[in-house]
């Protein structure tokens, strides 16, 4: 008994021992688990024959829980029996109409609806790859978009984009075009998809639609944000699809869950996390229309809900709610997404309580992903030696002024050290692949980067920048087109826009680079003539901010200056803010950026309040055009 009781006690000391000089080992040790579990049922499903699709799990949570609900909108709850009838009636619907062959491609221009589900559904049933369009774009964009997909011959619209279809409609000859609605609609064009659909059978539909379709295969094309251009058409193939469903699975999510989906399903996050990751578990769908800050909570307790999402700014948006004695209670146990700032992670935990932030890093292109199992705040993962030897991947050096990879005397790239900043790149293989975009074969040309570490290599170029603590913790520290060079030195807009957050009366912030040579500045998205804005003399991009401040506060020209001026570098600090009623954002809340960078500095261009940095003055004094024109004719410098 003695010697069992200094057994166990040796056994404790060494487990806390390890725990001192490894606290990651246990954390890391579930997630490699996790990790090989899910590679391992990955690799079970691509052996079964006939071939199982993302399709044939949905198919499956149909057999083994037919009345559970899988989707809640709005009065209207669907179980995943009901899912199953209502896109077997829009697929024959679809097939009665003879507009689809097996291999075409339709387009979904829908808002956050069950029909979209529904659709994708039935069109996946058909054989037939999806396009999901921006349900914000109009006009060109529309038809712009529309072009990108090959073999698109059909496009499905919601009731309440009738009018922007129809806006069109006259550049879509050779298409057919059903609108989600039962009641007359003004264009001959134009046919009711839902009168379509009441008037068809439920019956299964065959399995022999589908029989050409292969891992390779079109899936879902999924357009890009387009924050510093036009959108492409990324390429999400059925293998790429398949690896989807482990998603919200490999973070803990369950049957038992109920998932808010608030995100716009035509997006990465709403369409492969939310909808995918709850087809794979078996979880509850609540799905909105769109996302709305005043009635999240609310929701969220009304439903149970037990898991939420977030791109972008969204939890700041819950954080500049006003706060109420019920902001913990609540059953939400899980928030996945990314985007998330360390000062509103920290300010959500504090508020609404003890809520587990699951913070990842992925593109919708992209063939590789981390994520913060470890709940390191700011963190987007970390290093783990199994995910590397698995998906190769390294950051690199960066020339952000030529805007390119460093190479060396033998045309090779250089690996960063730890703590250094770097260009992610990752090893295309078979079980990494990099399909591209959709009829666009310069653009996905420029995501390919060759002889990486040896001739004849070939790399995925995500385009952003990381950096490796000496913790193995991975850090997103910006996009290649928003880290800008001033004066010899690469300056971060997320570590300028993390301090300029700090003030008071700054609401939010977005921070980028302007053209001060009067010549094309090198970067992506971010080539302006510079006409107006420009300053002859001076080389780079010079740091500019645009803000929107407290409601009831005024911006504070000596307090930003003092702020600036102890937390940033001299390169690195603002010379220019822009004061804005509102942030333009994409429908995930990205920062559109490419109109602020193209008016530059010039007081002439826009009636916002404009400041420029006056050390003579130690403070942001307001940009006349006075001041504009000397700081043109060099009589100021920078």
């Amino acid at each position: 008994m003695l010697l069992l009781s200094v057994l166990l006690g040796g056994l404790l000391i060494g487990a806390l021992l390890l725990r001192g000089f490894f606290p990651y080992l246990w954390t890391d040790c579930v997630y490699h688990t996790q990790l090989m579990r899910i590679l391992l049922k990955f690799a079970s499903r691509r052996r079964r024959r006939p071939l199982f699709l993302a399709l044939d799990r949905f198919l499956e949570q149909v057999e083994t829980r037919p009345n559970k609900p899988f989707i809640v909108f709005e009065n209207e709850s669907y179980s995943f029996k009901d899912a199953d009838r209502e896109s077997n009636r829009m697929a024959n619907a679809l097939r009665d109409a003879s507009v689809l062959n097996a291999g075409d491609t339709a387009v979904l221009f829908m808002q956050n609806e069950p029909a979209f589900i529904f659709c994708w559904l039935a069109l996946a049933k058909l054989g037939c790859a999806c396009a999901l369009l921006n349900s914000s774009i109009r006009a060109r964009s529309l038809i712009t978009s529309f072009s990108c997909c090959p073999g698109a011959k059909v496009l499905i619209a919601s009731r309440a984009l009738q009018r922007a279809v129809e806006e069109v409609s006259d550049d879509l000859q050779d298409v057919t075009i059903f609108i989600t609605s039962s009641s007359e609609l003004r264009s001959s064009r134009m046919k009711s998809l839902s009168r379509a659909v009441q008037e068809s059978s439920d019956a299964a539909v065959p399995r022999a639609l589908r029989a050409h379709v292969s891992f390779t295969s079109p899936a879902v094309y999924i357009y890009t944000s387009g924050t510093t251009g036009l959108p492409k058409a990324a390429v999400i193939s059925q293998t790429r699809l398949l690896a989807a469903l482990a998603v919200l699975a490999s973070n803990g999510v369950t049957d038992t869950d109920v998932v808010y989906v608030t995100l716009p399903l035509y997006h990465t996050a709403g369409f492969l996390v939310g909808f995918m990751g709850s087809v794979e578990t078996g979880s509850t769908i609540i799905l909105r229309r769109k996302f709305s800050a005043s009635q999240f909570w609310d929701e969220c307790r009304a439903h149970e809900v037990t898991v939420i999402q977030y791109i972008g700014e969204v939890l700041r948006y819950l954080c500049n709610t006003p706060k109420s004695a019920g902001d913990k209670q609540h059953g939400v146990r899980l928030a996945i997404g990314n985007g998330l700032r360390p000062d509103v992670w920290r300010e959500f935990l504090q508020r609404f309580g003890h809520i587990e932030v699951r913070e990842f890093y992925a593109s919708t292109e992209g063939n590789l992903g981390f994520v913060n199992y470890a709940g390191r705040i700011g963190a987007v993962g970390r290093v783990s030696w199994l995910h590397r030897k698995l998906f190769p991947y390294a950051l690199i050096e960066y020339d952000s002024e030529r805007d390119e990879p460093v190479r060396d005397s033998t045309g090779l790239c250089v690996e960063v050290p730890k703590g250094q900043t770097g260009l992610l790149v990752s090893r295309i293989t078979g079980l990494a692949p990099f399909v591209g975009y959709a009829q666009n074969e310069p653009q996905t040309e420029q995501k390919r980067l060759r002889d990486v570490f040896r001739s004849g290599d070939l790399y995925f170029n995500s385009g952003d920048l990381l950096k490796i603590d000496q913790h193995n913790f991975i850090y997103f520290q910006d996009r290649v087109g928003d880290t800008f060079r001033w004066k010899g030195e690469n300056v971060s807009t997320t570590e300028v826009s993390d301090v300029i957050s700090a003030l008071q009366f700054v609401q939010e912030v977005s921070v980028f680079g302007v053209g001060v040579t009067g010549q094309r500045v090198r970067g992506r998205g971010h080539r302006s003539a510079c006409s107006g804005s420009g300053v002859a003399g001076h080389e780079g991009r010079i740091g500019m901010a645009a803000l929107t401040l407290v409601e009831g506060m005024e911006f504070d020209g000596a307090g930003a200056f003092d702020h600036v001026c102890r937390l940033l570098p001299a390169y690195a600090r603002p010379r220019f803010i822009r004061i804005q009623s509102w942030m333009e954002v994409t429908n995930t809340f990205k920062q559109m950026k490419l109109r602020l960078v193209e008016a530059g500095f010039n007081p002439s261009v826009t009636s916002d309040p404009l400041y420029f940095l006056c050390e003579r003055q130690r403070a942001y004094v307001s940009l006349t055009p006075a001041i504009h024109q000397q700081i043109v004719s060099q009589r100021i410098r920078l």
